[in-house]
């Protein structure tokens, strides 16, 4: 069954988010206003390894939340800018450290039901330490950090972003299952 739309108009708008009210008719339901927030730019995500197993980590605090916990690096990429070209930026401005190589891991859409909100994670590896980040509001630190540590970070609840969680788990399970 798919709903139909009739039309929608914008309640907010900014360059980060868009807050829209769409006209739909739900089957089973009827004609409804449906909020949706759409994303203009596209967000890009990364799980950064190298060679000795280890996970490049930002450990920051996140004020909506007020809580801290452990990401991957993440972004916007800009408009007109490849999504691995945005990653690759990020991942240097956020931890000091260059991918040599960014390959795609997966997609998928965060909230599905009510935003375009639409990640794109990516593998990269052979890093090169460039200096410190340029982007000093990103970490409280970048570490390298262990896969055996990564994992008890997950199981305990350190990493709650959902990026985050989402990029981790399907590199350390599907991705790994299928020897991708």
């Amino acid at each position: 069954m798919e709903w139909q739309t009739y039309g929608r108009r914008q309640v907010y708008g900014s360059p980060w988010v868009e807050v829209w009210l769409d006209d739909v008719d739900v089957p089973g339901i009827g004609r409804i206003d449906h909020h949706v927030i759409r994303m203009p730019r596209p967000s890009v995500t990364s799980v950064v390894t190298n060679d000795v197993g280890e996970f490049l980590l930002l450990y920051r605090h996140r004020f909506i939340t007020s809580r801290w916990g452990w990401e991957v690096p993440a972004g916007w990429a800009d408009p007109g800018e490849d999504p691995a070209a945005a990653i690759a930026r990020e991942v240097e401005e956020e931890t000091g450290w260059r991918p040599g190589r960014v390959e795609p891991l997966v997609e998928y859409d965060a909230l599905a039901g009510i935003s375009t909100m639409h990640f794109q994670c990516f593998h990269a590896t052979s890093c090169e330490r460039v200096g410190m980040p340029t982007d000093r509001s990103e970490a409280a630190r970048v570490e390298w950090v262990p896969e055996a540590e990564v994992a008890k970070l997950l199981v305990s609840g350190q990493v709650a972003d959902g990026p985050s969680l989402a990029a981790l788990s399907y590199y350390l399970g599907p991705h790994r299952l299928a020897g991708v």
